[in-house]
């Protein structure tokens, strides 16, 4: 059984590649244990470096030599939306992209089924939990000029919409721009007293870096794309303490049982490896699929795992209850929000909390 995933290793988002290594340790596992019904799993990886044609160029080659059966995780919205349409008409399933926008799974898609909460969502979320939980009036965003940063804003300003408010800066960034001083001049003077980041994680630590240097410090606040704090606090030089983001798991450090047995895992088969949340990801985006490959029994098919997806109810891992349906392939729109603490500690804000104003629930 070949399963494959495509994801920077290089690059500006390359922070984002230990997903797709976080992935090989469930698959190692279930091939440790025996396999799913007698099969082993061969997992293939190829770096698309950020870039959309690297990407489709990836999955082809994959597609078309390889024999892939499915396809798991994929950051970037806009690398994804590449490929999208050609993996379903090569009747690939793809589980848990690692990118979160709406064009994914609205209309529902035959073949994608998503168990990451829309960034739609998540910035709705987390812009309730700011105005009413904090008390901010002034908030700004900045947004990669991509799917990716276009659904995170859409969802803000749903929220402040929703709640008669207005941002008081939105402002767009190339994802491999270097010099910011002249956006974080224009929070600065709008006086955003928290500013949301929906970007890659070089240029988050660009941002805070600019701002130190201006000496203009809001609250921080990002999606869960950048929450994996040991690795933040690091690249950042330790300005990522007190920065609160979205969560799209439960912690590196949770006593969870599965999450234990996980890092367990981890630590024999990959020790050279950092255990943290970009690492989990991996492992957290494939679970749906795992467990649909050992409900569908010995005669496997793509019909028969489309089958078992599509039954998959409140079915939980290491992240959020997820719930598929033949007409829903969006498995959840809950996320918690946590807040990176000293030594890059995780501190629990808001447990698990959907979104209220969801409107793909409603079709």
């Amino acid at each position: 059984m070949k399963i494959k995933r495509t994801l920077p290793q290089t690059g500006p988002a390359a922070p984002w590649g230990s997903v797709a290594r976080g992935s090989a340790i469930l698959f190692n596992l279930v091939n440790e244990e025996g396999g799913i019904h007698g099969r082993k799993i061969k997992y293939f990886i190829r770096d698309d470096q950020y870039n959309p044609a690297l990407c489709k160029a990836a999955v082809k080659e994959l597609v078309e030599r390889k024999g892939i059966f499915a396809f798991v995780g994929g950051v970037s919205g806009a690398s994804g939306m590449a490929v999208k349409d050609y993996l379903a008409k090569n009747k690939v399933i793809w589980v848990g992209p690692s990118t979160a926008v709406n064009e994914y799974v609205i209309p529902t898609q035959k073949y994608l089924f998503a168990d990451y909460p829309l960034y739609q969502d998540e910035a709705s979320i987390i812009t309730k939990y700011l105005v009413e939980k904090m008390g901010f009036k002034k908030i700004g965003f900045f947004y990669q000029n991509d799917a990716y940063g276009k659904n995170g804003l859409a969802g803000c300003k749903q929220r402040m919409d929703a709640l008669g408010m207005k941002l008081v800066a939105e402002i767009p960034v190339e994802p491999g721009e270097k010099d910011l001083a002249s956006q974080m001049l224009k929070f600065k003077n709008s006086g955003a007293e928290a500013v949301i980041l929906w970007v890659n994680p070089t240029t988050a630590v660009i941002s805070l870096k600019t701002c130190a240097t201006i000496g203009y410090k809001p609250q921080w606040v990002s999606s869960d794309t950048l929450s994996d704090y040991p690795l933040m606090y690091k690249i950042s030089g330790g300005l990522w303490e007190g920065v609160i983001t979205g969560a799209f798991g439960l912690s590196p450090d949770s006593t969870n049982s599965l999450m234990v047995k996980y890092h367990e895992a981890q630590k024999r088969m990959a020790p050279e490896e950092r255990w943290g949340t970009f690492y989990f990801a991996g492992i957290l985006f494939a679970e749906p699929l795992v467990e649909a490959l050992k409900r569908v029994g010995p005669n496997l098919s793509t019909e028969a795992c489309l089958k078992e997806l599509n039954s998959l109810k409140n079915f939980q891992g290491i992240g959020p209850t997820v719930n598929f349906s033949e007409d829903c392939h969006q498995g959840t729109d809950s996320i918690q929000i946590q807040k990176c603490g000293p030594g890059a500690s995780y501190i629990l804000l808001q447990d698990w909390t959907p979104n209220d104003l969801a409107t793909w629930k409603k079709k």
